[in-house]
């Protein structure tokens, strides 16, 4: 008896169409109902025979920083199928920074579970994930990691700078420093609305080294992108061609079966803290790390990290910790000539989706060139990483700052707390002609960590109280619970972990209360005795918010602290021992 295409015998292949089969009660009918259907699309049996490449598609008219999804889709299909693989774009669900309420942070979970259940449920045998936008390349990462087939990032890229009134300019650390100098009063309404025309250039994601550019950057630093797949912008050819690229190597890692635990590993996680600290890279990028890190069963080390940033410089010179864009980056060969430089401080055994280690990948990139954008180690732009980790009675679970983007006089500094309980407080008193405040205090903030707000928002980057900002004040020190944008700039401490809400020391702080920062000792105290922070803790006992239905309910159900990534404790994968990076 001649075998039919719908047999599924101990020997038939389990991956491409015959891979996770609807349950029907009879798995050869569940083939030939799936080839039915799929035969309607136009399909032959020798396409549907081949390595299925899942695209997931970020695609939205909310989502401009994916604006070129379109492109990128054809130009992996082109790319899947010149290797000989079968290609199926499909959606998930799109998040982006400036169009998410109450934040994108508090989506970034439910869309790792869209993509962790999408790439389970539907027959793939590796997956291109196309995402950019701060929240979507970290929560694809998640949700590939735990959905555990081949993987294979693919970066939206960057957008264009643009010129306003000669100067150029780009998203968002220029949309902060005019919205500041409007504030400031040092530039009219007409000027505003001016350069926020010139602001974004281009559909991609911001051109500094945000949380975008960051995560581009410690994806590729990983090895989850082709080789010099963090830098190319959004509008440019290169950009393609490593979408072209990148659907090649899609189906190498399907036949190789190269699945992303085995790229995933302590040593990648180690490169990319080099890198985010090498790169001045956003604050975002340690809860995005240590979220994706709980998807394998690894956690990351804050103290690990402070080590490594005492002696990991910046070499990076981009904003908002230097002067250049993501488009110089890559016209100075991108991560290629940063990891040249970086080689003696990185796990060069680290596999890549490629197939190969990352020092061997340096090794193919060349020697490099001449340029101006990347320092040498000897002559760096911050002698230290980029982020420096503090502790105390303050953050006991420790807290933030992105050093090289602050002020050096407030470095080592004592004040006099203004506090605010809430984002409702802040709103309604920052700008007051009353606030009693100088620029020798220290400004407080509660109840935006991840229970808080909830959602851990980006409104760590307070702004200069309106009085101060007319007198010509451009920085003050600055502590919340909450996170800031990679664009942003100033003495801000972020991730003050355990978060307010959930009874941590920062919901005892009091306007008046003096506290102290010191970089250098990495300390952030609050200078009253412990006896007074129980007595107060006493008095106010805290209720951790809660919901009574729906996804808010599961994110204040289950959402952890910053220290854990702001992941949901059901995601986490049972820890690793002694493979901590």
């Amino acid at each position: 008896m001649s075998s039919s295409p719908f047999d599924l015998d101990d020997t038939a292949d389990s991956g491409g169409m015959r891979k996770g089969l609807t349950s029907y009660g009879d798995q050869g009918f569940s083939l030939f109902l799936r080839k039915a259907f799929i035969k309607g699309a136009g399909f032959t049996d020798s396409a549907l025979d081949r390595p299925v490449v899942g695209i997931a598609d970020t695609g939205s008219a909310y989502n401009p920083c994916h604006g070129n999804a379109p492109q990128l889709i054809e130009a992996v299909k082109r790319g899947v199928m010149l290797a000989g693989g079968l290609p199926m774009a499909f959606p998930t669900i799109s998040i982006h920074e400036s169009f998410a309420a109450p934040t994108s942070m508090y989506l970034r979970n439910l869309m790792s579970m869209d993509t962790e259940e999408m790439i389970r449920a539907q027959p793939m045998d590796a997956v291109v994930l196309i995402g950019g936008c701060d929240k979507t390349v970290p929560a694809q990462l998640m949700g590939a990691a735990s959905a555990g087939l081949p993987a294979i990032q693919l970066i939206t890229g960057s957008m264009l700078t643009g010129s306003h009134r000669g100067e150029r300019v780009g998203a968002c650390t220029d949309c902060r420093r005019y919205w500041a100098r409007f504030r400031a009063e040092e530039i009219d309404a007409v000027e505003t609305a001016e350069v926020n025309n010139e602001l974004v250039a281009s559909v991609g994601t911001c051109s500094v080294m945000g949380t975008a550019s960051t995560m581009a950057c410690l994806a590729e630093a990983m090895g989850m992108t082709v080789p010099g797949g963090a830098s190319p912008p959004a509008v440019t050819a290169d950009r393609i061609r490593i979408a072209e690229q990148t659907g090649a190597q899609a189906v190498q890692i399907a036949r190789d079966r190269l699945t992303i635990d085995k790229v995933l590993t302590p040593a990648a996680f180690e490169n990319a803290m080099r890198v985010l600290l090498a790169i001045g890279g956003s604050t975002n990028g340690i809860v995005h790390l240590a979220a994706i890190a709980g998807r394998v069963g690894l956690d990351i080390d804050l103290a690990t990290l402070d080590r490594m940033g005492r002696e990991t410089p910046v070499l990076l010179d981009l904003k908002p910790s230097g002067q250049h864009y993501m488009e110089d980056f890559h016209a100075a060969g991108g991560m290629a000539t940063l990891l040249r430089e970086l080689k003696p401080l990185l796990r060069l055994d680290a596999l890549t989706v490629t197939g190969r280690t990352l020092g061997e990948e340096i090794e193919r990139a060349g020697p490099g060139f001449r340029q101006d954008v990347v320092r040498s180690v000897a002559k760096p732009i911050y002698p230290q990483g980029g982020i420096a980790v503090l502790r105390g009675n303050l953050a006991p679970g420790g807290a933030i700052i992105k050093q090289s983007a602050a002020d050096a006089a407030l470095m080592e500094h004592e004040g006099r707390a203004v506090v605010f309980e809430n984002l409702e407080d802040l709103a309604r008193r920052i700008d007051s002609d009353e606030l009693d405040v100088t620029q020798d205090d220290i400004l407080v903030l509660k109840n935006i960590g991840p229970k808080g707000a909830p959602g851990m928002p980006e409104a760590g980057y307070m702004p200069i109280p309106r009085k101060l900002a007319r007198a010509g004040v451009k920085d003050i020190v600055r502590i919340s619970d909450g996170r800031m944008s990679g664009t942003a700039f100033g003495t801000i401490v972020l991730h003050v972990t355990p978060e307010s809400a959930v009874g941590g020391p920062l919901a005892y702080v009091r306007s008046g209360d003096r506290i102290r920062l010191s970089v250098a000792n990495r300390e952030l105290s609050l200078l009253v005795t412990d006896e007074e922070l129980a007595r107060r803790a006493g008095e106010s006992p805290i209720t951790p918010p809660t919901a009574e239905r729906g996804y808010r309910k599961l994110f204040l159900d289950a959402v952890t602290q910053a220290d854990q990534g702001a992941d949901f404790d059901f995601l986490r994968a049972t820890r690793k021992t002694g493979t901590q990076p």
